[in-house]
């Protein structure tokens, strides 16, 4: 087992690099070192790697023995700093459709710390910034063609499953991507598959992730994502992808009923992730998504302020997905989330045609339970359209989120179960705008935070709802078809 040291201050690179009083002074030094099984790369505490990146390819530890990228030195010194500005450009490339526009499917990225086909390698305890110093570019910063950023970019491709990649305890802030990208590498942290180069190796060895870990990380002022995992170019088997008269895939897929076949997800898409502990501040866009995963766990992170640019006199160069929301999963099975917060996502009111806390989105078996919410511009919870099936949000509270607290837009079979909304004077219990949808809501509390009672549409038209044991108070009307709250009187009738 060897150890790497790379010190900015005193490093050489013409030294042995395996003490650190013979440390590297650059990051490129230690790409070449085809660490192994149990080899660390250890930033000096201090040291500030500015213009570098770190990218790393096919890089692989073991189970018992990970390779690992850290610091070391003094303790009292803030922890090493990757200020890749711009620098650290390769090529991404899907090597096949991804969904519809704005969204590319190729092109060049910077990334400060790239883990490219690497297997149980742990990264803890860094710095990562990833700025646009100046429009040296010719481009203005909300240009379409910026080029996509990232903080970490974790990337499957060629080797088969990538396994055992850990991130913990990163500070990765001021990542100044393309703010409409959402599916190349264009954020905080982001984990993608990719198809192999060689085509027969499409089927023989898929590009996936087995057991991903994203902790204890804090993540601020990134563009387009802030936290987001499992994205792949194996969306055109998972989701049936339609072919032209070529054989090749052409964008378009059916989504069947919805439901997620257990096999499929299995073997095309992610397993065994856990996103847990983490804080997201001020993304351009979404704060943490999980795509493609099955059964992944969602826990004890907090969303704060998500969605900055996805505004109208910002994000201008296009209307598409100009959506966001603060925790969510995109074509999940049996995603669950739990013991998270989110606070404050912007917008809903200046063009982002989303801005809740939560959104159970074209998955299968959706699960929120015991997660707070406040304040957020487009509502507490979205059931997103026809193909979000089995979802369920219980025990949550949801204090004051605006516009409305429960969004079924289209949604055939939402249950809300359990849950306190306090709703804001000038909200309702439902999103009313887009209330097409169906759900069962029982045994709520919808408590009416105005100071004068609130009379509500309850069953707005195209609605499909079934109210049953709720308690309502502070508001002048209740459900028609909930015995329990025609039986308890309203506030404004109680002594």
């Amino acid at each position: 087992m060897t150890d790497y040291f790379i010190s900015s201050t005193h490093g050489d690179d013409s030294a042995a690099g395996t003490s650190p009083t013979t440390a590297w002074r650059t990051l490129a030094r230690a790409a070449g070192a085809a660490p192994g099984p149990g080899d660390a790369i250890l930033l000096e505490r201090g040291s500030r790697f500015d213009g570098e990146a770190l990218h790393l390819d096919g890089v692989s530890g073991s189970a018992q023995q990970p390779v690992t990228i850290g610091g070391y030195g003094d303790p009292e010194l803030p922890p090493p700093l990757i200020a890749c500005d711009g620098n650290g450009r390769w090529f991404e490339d899907y090597r096949a459709p991804i969904g519809g526009s704005p969204h590319r499917s190729s092109g060049t990225v910077s990334t400060a710390l790239l883990l490219r086909d690497c297997s149980y390698v742990h990264v803890h305890d860094l710095e990562i910034t990833n700025r646009r110093i100046d429009d040296a570019d010719g481009l203005a910063y909300n240009d379409l063609d910026v080029m996509d950023r990232t903080g970490v970019a974790v990337i499957a491709e060629n080797g088969g499953t990538s396994r055992n990649i850990s991130l913990e305890r990163l500070f990765v802030h001021d990542v100044h991507g393309n703010i409409y990208d959402k599916h190349m590498a264009n954020g905080g942290i982001y984990v993608i598959a990719h198809l192999p180069a060689d085509p027969a190796r499409v089927e023989t060895d898929v590009a996936r992730f087995d057991d991903i870990r994203i902790a204890d990380n804090i993540v601020r002022d990134t563009s387009r994502w802030g936290i987001a995992v499992g994205y792949t170019a194996y969306l055109n088997i998972i989701d049936r992808g339609g072919r032209d008269a070529d054989g090749n895939w052409d964008n378009t897929y059916d989504y069947g009923d919805g439901t997620i076949d257990d096999e499929t997800i299995r073997r095309y898409g992610a397993t065994n992730v856990v996103v847990e502990g983490n804080l997201v501040e001020r993304a351009g866009g979404d704060a943490i998504t999980v795509m493609y995963c099955d059964r992944p766990l969602v826990r004890h992170n907090v969303a704060r302020e998500a969605a900055k640019d996805i505004r109208r006199d910002v994000y201008t160069a296009t209307d598409n997905d100009r959506v966001a929301a603060a925790i969510w999963p995109w074509r999940c099975k049996h995603a669950l989330f739990e013991y998270n917060e989110a606070y404050d996502t912007l917008n809903a009111d200046r063009g982002n045609g989303d801005g809740q806390a939560w959104d159970a989105d074209f998955g299968d078996g959706t699960e929120y339970r015991y997660n707070y919410s406040r304040n957020n511009s487009g509502g507490c919870v979205m059931f997103c359209n026809e193909k979000a099936v089995r979802s369920t949000f219980h025990h949550n509270v949801s204090d004051r989120d605006l516009m409305g607290a429960i969004d079924i837009p289209r949604n055939p079979d939402a249950t809300v179960a359990h849950n306190t909304f306090i709703i804001a004077e000038d909200a309702d219990p439902l999103r009313l705008d887009r209330a097409d949808g169906a759900a069962v809501v029982e045994g709520n509390t919808f408590i009416n935070a105005g100071r004068e009672p609130k009379r509500t549409d309850w069953h707005p038209e195209g609605a499909r709802i079934t109210y049953s044991d709720n308690v309502v108070i502070g508001f002048a009307n209740a459900p028609e078809d909930d015995a329990a709250t025609r039986e308890r009187p309203s506030r404004d009738n109680q002594c």
